[in-house]
């Protein structure tokens, strides 16, 4: 299945070199450009996107604004953020506007086009700055421990939960424990059920907050 794109980003050489990353692969599709939060709040209402990759310095206003937006009026389009900034505001304020993934510009295109599948396929995914910085954040809160913070999962449901919050996907994580993929789904299905989460980005909060994918 092509997975369809919208890229927003308001520098013409970046976005250019991002249309040719993406158009190189055959199974995805550039369906739109913007430079605005305006237009990309627009284009994406209009093109209905499997995925948006979002700079989230924009000439009037910020990303975050046109992925909290965005998701207000298309909530199956995904979000990937993707910068210069990997300040701690930056990086919380697009996963609580729903973003699902979050990745520095600088990274190689291998990384981003694998990136744009992981979100496109449900998963969430962050680069090892942005991985670094969230749980540089979220540790120094002084939460609890993931063993004691999530006493209701099991422990090979919360193996699955670290790694998820690693920013692995389904295959990898199953690689990783020598499980089945039909097994890791069910882990986490059962973990985002038991932590009263809607989608994987919002489980990667909740366990970085409690000390978990470091």
């Amino acid at each position: 299945m092509t997975v369809s794109v919208l890229v927003v980003d308001d520098h013409p050489l970046f976005r250019d070199g991002i249309l040719a990353a993406l158009s190189g692969d055959p199974d995805l599709r550039v369906v739109g450009e913007a430079e605005t939060v305006a237009d990309a709040v627009r284009l994406a209402a209009e093109l209905t996107p499997d995925v948006v990759l979002m700079d989230l310095n924009l000439p009037d206003g910020t990303g975050i604004d046109a992925t909290r937006a965005i998701l207000a009026a298309t909530p199956a389009t995904r979000v990937l953020v993707m910068t210069m900034s990997a300040d701690d505001d930056a990086v919380v304020g697009s996963m609580r506007a729903g973003a699902r993934g979050y990745v520095v510009k600088g990274a190689g295109r291998a990384d981003v086009l694998h990136a744009v599948r992981t979100v496109a396929a449900g998963g969430a995914v962050f680069s090892p700055a942005v991985a670094d910085r969230l749980g540089g954040f979220f540790g120094s809160l002084g939460t609890l421990p993931g063993r004691t913070a999530f006493p209701e999962l099991t422990e090979r449901e919360r193996e699955v939960l670290d790694l998820v919050a690693r920013g692995y996907d389904n295959r990898r994580i199953a690689r990783e424990l020598v499980l089945s993929d039909k097994t890791v789904r069910n882990h986490v299905s059962n973990v985002m059920t038991k932590l009263d989460v809607t989608d994987r980005a919002a489980a990667v909060v909740r366990a970085r907050n409690a000390g978990l994918g470091t």
